[in-house]
């Protein structure tokens, strides 16, 4: 067996991490002691899952799910807001688009195409001027452009793109037009498009829910501001409302998140587009939080602006922030952190994630090579403690085409055939990497892993073991005719033969955790071809 065949073995069926329940595991030494293999699941996000359950509880609540617009025109704020439109219009976002140009095509930059190495004839330039015509009257789509101007010339698309940015500047110097259309900042802007729409087409009651985003210019960012945050919000129409209905409503719906009491006090904002009075803060008492949080807001919308819109309901409009209640449910104090924890949450790797990214680093690919580990742990495991000078033999015969003999030994006098480190197993406590002795002294560091960390499942034998058959294998395979391995003191984990993964080691820097696997190991092993 050749040394590229060994090592295409290894990538193909060992060279593998998986997770049981959680923790990581040995590597099999044989094909038939594979475990059986769980796919570890992928983790959600904590707002999604919120959003979730805030849409479970409105459509056990009996109300139908709903899409808003998205893209609202400013008059629709100016209809709904009235003399607060200004202000509200002031924490919007306007869409903008690029125009596009008339763009001729004169003597001058026919010449410099011809310069840039671009044959043109009358039809080309014709072609070129259809295309810039195309675009202006908004038939060609900007994404389409350098693929149709390429076209037009017949050249490549790069060339195309060159001749673009070279010849054609006015396409680069282009600066946005402003629209009427503003994105949704208030889910009540789509709630009276759609009522507009519907009010006298179903059949009342009137129960809708969205939960999508909305989208504020604040000042800036903070804890507990974000420019797009989703609203969960509801409206229920029908031909004669009281308050009673956003009162049931709210507490049904926080019902769901363990929510147990309520008190409803009135709103000081006051938006015009419900009626003076009936806007309500809704604060509950969640019993782990042991505290009362603010929640939700409801109120019954304006017949005036109800009026211009066509319609003719009593409408009471409840909205709760799908933010507010991830944090609430979730126990978080900044709501960047929460949505946004790639970019403002403190980095963290769990103790169960590290033992999955700590692996043995060099292991037998072949059979023989297993099987021969497998042999050398066994007899470490009877004859570690036999004092030295001593000698046992692992393995005699063949082994990848070749007779060879395989001893461990300690020539040494006054000791033991292996070091008192050679037991030590390896956990993970608080981010750190620690070796912890099987019984007998142990630092503080050794009793906490043991007690509150997590086990690797693997012994400084295990990585030495795999690493000694993984180098046999290499001497056979390589044309080599003696090998003399000595383990002293390990230091570091690469002395046991073990390796962490770049992610997991930039993690331990940076949040300043340990590797303490020091110990004495002390194991000799020898191997000899035999004629």
């Amino acid at each position: 067996m050749k040394k590229k065949e060994i090592v295409r073995l290894a990538k193909k069926d060992f060279e593998k991490a998986w997770v049981e329940t959680g923790k990581t595991l040995k590597k099999p030494h044989h094909d038939d002691e594979y475990p059986r293999l769980y796919l570890k699941t992928g983790q959600s996000h904590m707002l999604y899952d919120t959003i979730h359950e805030l849409r479970q509880a409105y459509l056990k609540l009996g109300f139908n799910e709903a899409v808003n617009p998205l893209f609202v025109d400013e008059d629709h704020v100016y209809r709904q807001f009235g003399p607060e439109a200004p202000a509200v219009l002031d924490r919007c976002f306007y869409l903008a688009g690029l125009p596009r140009p008339d763009i001729g095509i004169g003597m001058d930059k026919i010449e410099r195409i011809e310069n840039m190495g671009v044959e043109l004839d009358e039809d080309k330039v014709q072609g070129l001027q259809d295309v810039f015509r195309a675009y202006k009257k908004g038939d060609t789509s900007g994404d389409d452009l350098v693929h149709d101007v390429s076209g037009a010339l017949d050249v490549p698309n790069n060339l195309g793109l060159r001749v673009l940015e070279k010849v054609f500047p006015e396409l680069k110097k282009l600066t946005p037009i402003p629209t009427g259309t503003t994105l949704r900042s208030h889910m009540t802007s789509g709630w009276f498009i759609t009522l507009g729409s519907i009010h006298d087409r179903k059949k009342l009651p009137i129960k809708l829910f969205s939960i999508d985003r909305c989208f504020r210019r604040e000042q800036r960012e903070d804890a507990s501001h974000l420019m797009t945050y989703h609203s969960a919000s509801c409206v229920w129409a029908d031909n004669e409302l009281s308050l009673d209905v956003g009162m049931a409503v709210s507490e049904s719906l926080l019902e769901y998140f363990g929510f147990e009491k309520f008190k409803f006090l009135p709103d000081e904002k006051k938006s015009k587009y419900y009626i003076p009075k009936t806007q309500t803060e809704v604060y509950g008492y969640h019993p782990k939080l042991r505290e009362w949080v603010e929640v939700a807001t409801f109120g019954m919308y304006s017949p005036i602006a109800l009026a211009k819109y066509g319609i003719d309901k009593d409408v009471m409009n409840l909205g709760v922030g799908a933010e507010r209640i991830a944090m609430i449910m979730h126990n978080q104090e900044d709501v960047r952190a929460m949505v946004y924890p790639q970019l403002h949450g403190k980095w963290n790797i769990s103790d169960r994630e590290l033992t999955t990214m700590l692996h043995i680093n060099y292991y037998p690919a072949s059979r023989e090579g297993c099987a021969l580990m497998d042999l050398l742990l066994k007899t470490w495991q009877e004859h570690g403690d036999e004092p030295s000078p001593c000698e046992f033999t692992v393995f005699e015969g063949k082994f990848l085409g070749k007779n060879i003999e395989v001893k461990a030994l300690e020539p040494e006098e006054g000791t033991k055939l292996l070091g008192p480190a050679s037991k030590n197993s390896v956990y993970i406590h608080d981010g750190n990497v620690v070796g912890v002795p099987p019984d007998g002294n142990r630092d503080k560091l050794a009793s906490n892993a043991i007690s509150k960390g997590i086990p690797t499942k693997i012994s400084y034998m295990d990585g030495v073991a795999a690493q000694t058959a993984y180098k046999i294998e290499e001497m056979v395979v390589s044309g080599g005719e003696n090998l003399n391995l000595r383990t002293t003191i390990a230091r570091y984990i690469s002395d046991i033969n073990l390796r962490l993964d770049d992610v997991a080691m930039k993690y331990m820097t940076s949040a300043n955790k340990i590797i303490d696997v020091r110990g004495p190991i002390f194991s000799t092993v020898t191997c000899r071809i035999r004629d």
